[in-house]
């Protein structure tokens, strides 16, 4: 009879919306929709402004544009499509942005807007996650934190590795969450949640597995079940993780490397050992060989270096501290607060499980970020904004329901004081900057604390209220940090959140005026498309005056200083040069080409279309940035020479003269003095200007490789 019924298709559809509107019988008629206010709201705010950043890392986006053209770049990684190297990470990231190139064209929303859908995503599966347990206010209230966390913010309009790694160390806690449940299908969550470590370790390789050693702990302790059970499903857990990770590395490690790209970032061509040394151990030790500044020692130490102080209030500083911090010292107290509520439940307690999982992930995470002597960029911290946004959800949930005795609410009060006195410290950082909203804060929240002390116990409409001013006193901040994010573009390799000044000058990477490679004026510089949607060709140029002019303010540290432990006497101003030329820095590749590439001009552009079919690249040049900066003008293979930092001894000079006699390049595109590095870049240089006469076209300066002098 069903069959016969015409409306029955539609019927069948609109009971399905009407389920999907209003979820789970048990919920309250608020949830649903409250729920998917918050993805819709996080989305918007998330795609504000999106094309300010034009191309964002250029770095990544050449790679992005090489895997839209080849299928073998786009497995690899590789930054060009002829192939010559990779990115100095695994490609799993690289891989939804090249499908959406290949899909719409390239352009700043192609390849900016799946980042958007990762941070939306991630704010649903916290939410997803802390609901299951605590109920769908705290979840809620999780997912607001992440989605209004500054650096979350950033790097979900960013196309780094790291949004694809927060979201999946997201979905990996989730998992074993579900398993830490119990029931017949326990395991397959577990399964999961190893497979989804495999990913993340595809995305940025060995930090994906930072948090693995307490989760293992909590399920292998915690997990229902007897203990021969429990290491069985942790042991198919590390297969799923092995396979999903395991996969690509054989297929790399296997691959004859005469017909692969070189793999960008290691010293002898090889991932595993750049897993474990440049992206590995080195970033731990600081013994980071071909990073910038050469390696071989230690970068960091309680007195800083060249990547800033080490310590355990690193997460606090001037530089830090604006991007991650503001919720952090609650999610500490309310961590705490948690394990005290729970302390005398059963062992397979899953609200207790659920605060060792989050706050395990929490301590260890930033326990390394504190005292890693190596490369270390601020926006690394979004990998904690996922478990400091659970850690407020849950332990605020837990302290609520036992509201009406006096320690649960003077915990709440207590937390309430504490977040209101950081965020009033850190916004006393930017004293110029919104005054006002400082002292707002500070007296919301010590009203809102001293509401949830009396109040909080006597009135339940009371407390909700004494709660919410709480909260919106907390979140006032860093959302006011996350706007200011959200209006400005950024680019360049190295980030920040937050309006300008927003962190002190401490360490490397320190806040310039106008950010150094970070934040950038109104009008862009190389590397953004015009209008933001299409860039193609001419983006390269887009803002070019406008950057030329104000990059000396932009390269500088303040009071002329170089970064905290680059070398004395590298030249002012020279970080961003107009003419893609850069000063050397300690041997590896130039600064102003480690950090942003060059402004592409008019005529440089169309010197390296013109018989462009004929060559395998257009161009080469040391640094990945320059190179990026011409392919992205082009979008024609540029080869990088020495990778990102112009260190990687690809190709050898040999190699390199090869190439040339085969007519497979076009031109090199000189970038100043002292971009050599251990694997014969200095010998390229010194050769092609021995060899080939210079012109400038433009303003940069090309070497013709068909014309010898």
């Amino acid at each position: 009879m069903t069959a016969l019924n015409p409306t029955a298709p539609a019927a069948r559809g609109s009971d399905r919306l009407a389920r999907f509107r209003r979820g789970r019988a048990e919920d309250a008629p608020w949830v649903r929709p409250a729920f998917l206010g918050l993805l819709a709201a996080t989305g918007v705010l998330y795609l504000w402004n999106l094309s300010a950043s034009g191309y964002a890392n250029s770095f990544y986006s050449a790679a992005v544009q090489a895997g839209g053209e080849s299928w073998k770049a786009f497995f690899f990684g590789s930054l060009d499509a002829a192939n010559a190297i990779t990115v100095d990470k695994p490609p799993a990231a690289l891989w939804p942005m090249a499908l959406s190139v290949r899909l719409f064209g390239l352009g700043s929303w192609q390849i900016l807007v799946p980042e958007v859908l990762m941070g939306v995503a991630t704010v649903g599966v916290l939410y997803g996650a802390v609901r299951r347990r605590f109920g769908a206010g705290a979840g809620l209230i999780a997912g607001l934190v992440l989605a209004l966390t500054p650096v979350a913010a950033l790097m979900f309009r960013f196309n780094n590795p790291d949004a694809l790694l927060a979201l999946l160390m997201t979905v990996a806690v989730y998992g074993v969450l579900r398993a830490l449940e119990g029931g017949p299908g326990s395991v397959k969550w577990l399964v999961g949640a190893g497979t989804a470590f495999g990913f993340a370790f595809l995305a940025k390789t060995l930090q994906a597995f930072l948090i693995l050693p307490p989760l293992a702990l909590v399920y292998a302790v915690c997990a229902p079940g007897g203990l021969g059970r429990r290491v069985r499903d942790l042991a198919l857990a590390g297969l799923a993780l092995l396979v999903s990770a395991g996969w690509w590395v054989a297929l790399v490690e296997l691959w004859p490397a005469s017909s692969r790209p070189y793999v960008g970032g290691s010293q002898n061509n090889s991932f595993l050992e750049l897993t474990f040394g440049y992206n590995g151990l080195g970033r731990i030790n600081g013994n980071e060989t071909g990073s910038v500044g050469g390696g071989g020692g230690p970068g960091g130490g309680a007195g800083g270096g060249r990547w800033g102080e080490t310590g355990i209030g690193r997460m606090f500083n001037d530089a830090v501290g604006g991007q991650i911090s503001w919720l952090l010292p609650a999610a500490l107290l309310l961590l705490v607060a948690g394990l005290v509520v729970t302390r005398r439940a059963p062992r397979t307690d899953t609200a207790r499980s659920a605060f060792l999982v989050w706050g395990g992930a929490l301590l260890i995470t930033l326990a390394v970020f504190s005292f890693m002597a190596g490369i270390f960029h601020e926006y690394y911290t979004i990998a904690l904004a996922p478990y400091v946004a659970a850690l407020v959800g849950t332990g605020a949930s837990v302290l609520w329901e036992e509201r009406t005795r006096f320690a649960a609410s003077a915990a709440l009060a207590v937390t309430a004081a504490v977040t209101a006195w950081w965020a009033w410290t850190l916004l006393g950082r930017t004293p110029d900057w919104l005054p006002w909203l400082r002292w707002t804060v500070l007296v919301a929240g010590l009203a809102a604390a001293f509401g949830l002390l009396v109040a909080g116990r006597v009135d339940r409409r009371l407390g909700l209220a004494a709660a919410g001013l709480g909260l919106a006193a907390g979140l006032a901040g860093p959302f006011a940090y996350t706007l200011a994010t959200v209006d400005t573009g950024h680019q360049g390799s190295i980030v920040t959140a937050g309006p300008a000044g927003g962190r002190g000058p401490g360490g490397f990477g320190g806040r310039m005026p106008g950010g150094f490679g970070g934040r950038m004026p109104e009008g862009g510089q190389g590397g953004q498309p015009p209008g933001g949607f299409d860039g193609r060709g001419q983006g390269q140029r887009q803002g070019q005056n406008q950057a030329q002019g104000q990059g000396q303010s932009q390269s500088r540290m303040p009071d002329g200083a170089p970064p905290q432990g680059m070398p004395q006497g590298t030249p002012q101003g020279g970080f961003q040069g107009s003419r893609g030329e850069r000063p050397g820095f300690g041997g590896g590749g130039g600064m102003g080409g480690l950090l942003n590439g060059a402004n592409v001009g008019a005529e440089a552009e169309a010197a390296l279309l013109k018989d462009a079919g004929s060559y395998t690249w257009v161009a080469a040049t040391v640094g990945a940035q320059n190179a990026a900066s011409y392919q992205l003008a082009t979008e024609k293979p540029v080869m990088a020479i020495g990778g990102f930092n112009g260190s990687d001894p690809s190709p050898t000079l040999a190699q390199f003269k090869q190439y040339v006699a085969e007519g497979r390049i076009h031109y090199f595109i000189g970038s100043g003095e002292g971009n050599g590095g251990p694997g014969g870049n200095s010998e390229i240089s010194a050769w092609v200007a021995a060899t080939f006469g210079k012109t400038t076209v433009g303003s940069a300066t090309f070497y013709d490789l068909t014309k010898e002098k």
